[in-house]
Parts: structure tokens; sequence; C-alpha cells
């Protein structure tokens, strides 16, 4: 049995009514644009590597809330006090200094006995000449063995600062050396760079190192030929 279309039909769909064609603007209205993405390939701004920082701990235009100066990285920490600097580098010192240099120091203790003890001679002996003093074989390997510790010393400071931002000394005082443009650590190359640039810092009467102490960022020679800042990153342990 079969039933003819129409709305008596009760398997039938309903009738579809027409569509109302959409109201268009007036010409020179604007049109709603759906919010642009990036395109392919645009770069993203990647995330601040000091983490977020409040609204309220932000102050002027390269300043946090307190006055102290800061970097062009947003929520960069507070720049390194000269005091932590000294203190870390004291402690390095004592960690991959220390013995090399009391190396070298009996080294050339020997070697000047030698030459004390040649002095006295010759100035005792009747004769017009005297023998140039040697270096004992025994003051020349100590002093060997002290440069040698001390330049693999060096280089584990340059790994250690390059790849964390930290040497022991500066880790136990929780202070960091870090790119200033994006606050990464520098690598091995740059900061065995930096390392070497610090004879700058030395060179006019140490006033490079003094330098932090009245700088906006904190910053030696090699700091600023480097672009690289020291900022604490956690309290001292």
């Amino acid at each position: 049995m079969s039933y003819p279309p129409g709305p008596g039909n009760p398997y039938g769909q309903p009738p579809v009514p027409p569509q109302q064609p959409q109201p268009q603007p007036p010409y020179g209205y604007p049109q709603q644009q759906p919010p642009a993405q990036p395109g392919y390939g645009y770069p993203q701004q990647p995330p601040s590597p000091y983490g977020s920082v409040p609204h309220q701990a932000q102050g002027p235009y390269g300043y946090d809330a307190y006055g102290r100066p800061a970097g062009p990285v947003p929520g960069m920490p507070p720049f390194a006090s000269w005091g932590a600097r000294v203190g870390a580098t004291l402690i390095d010192f004592l960690i991959v200094g220390l013995v090399p240099m009391i190396l070298v120091g009996i080294g050339y203790g020997q070697f000047i006995s030698v030459v004390v003890d040649a002095v006295n001679a010759c100035d005792a002996s009747a004769t017009a000449t005297c023998d140039s003093p040697q270096m004992p074989g025994g003051a020349l390997a100590l002093i060997g063995l002290g440069v040698l510790l001390s330049f693999v010393g060096s280089l584990f400071l340059c790994y250690r600062e390059g790849k964390t931002g930290q040497t022991p000394g500066k880790k136990a005082l929780g202070i960091s050396v870090l790119r200033e443009a994006d606050g990464r650590p520098l690598g091995f190359g740059m900061a065995f760079v930096r390392r070497l640039c610090h004879g700058l810092d030395g060179a006019a009467c140490y006033i490079g190192y003094l330098w932090p102490l009245w700088d906006d960022k904190k910053q030696t020679f090699a700091d600023k030929i480097l672009n690289s800042v020291v900022v604490k990153t956690q309290a001292p342990r």
C-alpha cells in the first residue's frame, strides 16, 4: 500500500524552507575577517628562558619593579653583584688553581736556590768566569706539571660555564653567566674566548674587573665584547 506524496504522507519529510540570502553590509563597511594565522615558516616567538614574570614585577623599560637594570629578555633575573662574582672566582681558584700554583712555586723555589748557590760559589771562587746555573730537572718537571694542570683546569671551567652557565664557584653562589640576547649558556667556544678576553680586563690596572661596580649591567670588558651577563639564578647554597 503506498501513500501519495504530500502533507498527508506519514513517511514523508517535512518541506525544507527556502534559504534566505544573508544581508550584505553596505558599501565601504569593513568586512569581518577571521584572525590571520602566521604563514608557513613564520618565526614564532620562543618562550622566555627565564620563565614567566607577573605583570606587577615588571617596571619601566630596561628596569624591574625595584629600579634595577634589566636585560632585553623579559623576565631576566637581577644581575649578580660584584662581590658574588669575586667569591665565585675565589672558589674556582681553590678548586682548580691552588695545586698548580703550589707546584709551580716549588719548582721556581728550587731553581732560585740553585741560582743563589751558584752566585755564592762564584763569589768565593778566585776565577774570573763562573758557569751559568742550570735549572734542575725536578724543578722543570714541577713547573711543567703545574702549567699543565692549570691549563686542564681552565678547560674544565670553560666547559662547565659554556654548557650550564655555571662553574663550581658560580653554582655555589647561585649566579650564572648567560648570553644577554636570549638567556642561554655561551657554549664552550665562546666561554673560552671570554676567558681570553679577561686579559683586557686586567690590561689597564685591572680596571675591567672593577667595571661591574658602576656599570648598569654589571659587565666587565669581556662581557661587553661577547654580550654576556652574569645574573642571579637561585639563592646561594
